[in-house]
């Protein structure tokens, strides 16, 4: 069974709108590509074809990447205003840091692409410590590397 990604609207709808250009757009596109280099004659030795082939086999795994993200997507509408949820922006500070150090993160899916900003995943150590979090709270959450690190929530937006 795949897992439930959560995915705040935006994400969702910016998959959907990349999976339908892959299926329709992409796969005619390419397949035209693909004749035209077919027509170049012997395709063991046709680097065109070759390079065709190897692009539609990446693109079919990105249709497939994403229709498995979609099908199995949870939509995650905003939230209460000033508490951490599935795309919110935040804004945070670590312990020992001065406010002027503080650190921006789209709190979504790695599918999902923060303008100006990086994306942290809510089930990562820092994004589950977030979720449900509300401006002023500190939260402390392990690192990868198995350090205990605390930050200050100073401001939660809606992405």
């Amino acid at each position: 069974m795949a897992q439930l990604q959560q995915l705040s609207r935006s994400a969702y709808d910016r998959l959907a709108a990349e999976h339908h250009d892959l299926t329709t757009r992409g796969r005619i596109e390419l397949s035209e590509i693909i004749q035209r280099a077919r027509e170049m004659g012997d395709l063991s030795e046709n680097g065109d074809y070759q390079a065709a082939k190897d692009q539609q086999g990446h693109m079919e795994g990105r249709i497939r990447q994403l229709e498995s993200i979609i099908e199995n997507a949870e939509i995650i509408e905003g939230g209460e205003a000033g508490v951490v949820s599935v795309g919110s922006i935040v804004t945070i500070v670590y312990e020992g840091d001065d406010d002027d150090m503080a650190e921006r993160y789209l709190l979504d899916s790695v599918e999902q692409r923060g303008d100006g900003v990086e994306v942290v995943s809510p089930k990562s150590p820092l994004g589950e410590a977030l979720v449900g979090a509300r401006t002023g709270d500190v939260v402390s959450y392990t690192a990868p590397t198995g350090a205990e690190l605390r930050v200050t929530l100073k401001n939660v937006e809606v992405a």
